[in-house]
């Protein structure tokens, strides 16, 4: 039984054939691969994109989605999330598809090896699917040759999940990765290169990736307001001159904050492309734990 808690369940030819069978969907629609499978998502945190992305990437293959609403469960009762996933398990799914406030809570619940878990998103540590569909959007971008490619990820690193999964991921894959942020917003053991100013890295990179200023994550004020951390941070025009650079964004995107207007309408951003294409590597993903491994 194989499962995805992140990028590194994955060996490097199961993460080439994600890519292709991704590019292949994406080309066209597959038949119902997955018609006779079930699946339970189960989001701790809320979620727009990730678990839509999920259930339209079932159903484009045929399964069916059940959601369960943690609101509404019984763990609002005291019940513990091992005993609420043993209960769901019980109904015989397919797959459990898990957003959790907690690093460890994905990884507890593969280690139970009822049935295939997959990590939407947990604590700011690991979002592999988001890691993937970036890693898709790059391919794509550059034509599969992404070796010795270069890229800033911009903004609150420490509390994000999706730079935590992206650095892993996109340094395996041969990619160079720097970090611009404020010091605060660095996370404490990282050995990559660091750098507090944006302009003193725009003329080395072929792709930013954007995060979104978490300030309310901190407990002593860096900035005075959002305005202030835009200031050095936000991706403008201005900023990236007639550069190309591939500029990217896992969402939700603080306008003028994280991205200018001008910018989101810029070619070179593909933040809408990234949702697209997040519904054919979950497709990919679901394929290859669900029928192939």
């Amino acid at each position: 039984m194989q499962h995805l808690v992140d990028t590194n369940n994955f060996s490097d030819i199961q993460i080439s054939q994600l890519m292709e069978d991704a590019r292949r969907f994406k080309a066209q629609r597959p038949p119902q691969l997955l018609k006779d499978k079930l699946l339970i998502t189960l989001f701790f945190e809320p979620s727009t994109r990730t678990r839509s992305s999920f259930e339209v990437a079932a159903k484009r293959l045929g399964a069916s989605v059940v959601h369960l609403d943690p609101s509404r469960s019984s763990t609002k009762k005291g019940e513990s999330l091992e005993d609420t996933f043993a209960n769901l398990c019980a109904m015989e799914p397919d797959g459990v598809i898990i957003r959790h406030e907690k690093n460890e809570a994905p990884g507890q619940l593969a280690n139970m090896q009822i049935t295939p878990v997959i990590n939407a998103g947990a604590g700011n540590y690991a979002h592999p699917t988001q890691a993937l569909l970036d890693l898709f959007t790059m391919h794509e971008h550059f034509h599969g040759d992404l070796q010795g490619k270069t890229i800033a990820i911009v903004g609150d690193i420490a509390n994000s999940r999706v730079a935590s999964s992206g650095i892993r991921l996109l340094h395996r894959m041969g990619l160079n990765v720097l970090l611009v942020a404020p010091k605060p917003f660095m996370p404490v053991e990282s050995k990559l290169p660091q750098y507090e100013n944006l302009d003193d890295v725009i003329d080395k990179v072929d792709i930013i990736m954007s995060l979104r200023a978490q300030l309310e994550r901190h407990a002593k004020p860096i900035f005075d307001d959002y305005e202030a951390y835009a200031e050095h941070y936000c991706i403008t025009k201005e900023r990236l001159g007639e550069r190309d650079i591939l500029l990217l964004h896992p969402g939700p995107v603080m306008r003028n904050i994280d991205i200018s207007d001008e910018m989101l309408e810029d070619p070179r951003c593909k933040v809408l492309e990234q949702v697209k294409n997040g519904v054919f590597i979950r497709m990919a993903v679901l394929k290859l734990l669900l029928l192939d491994a």
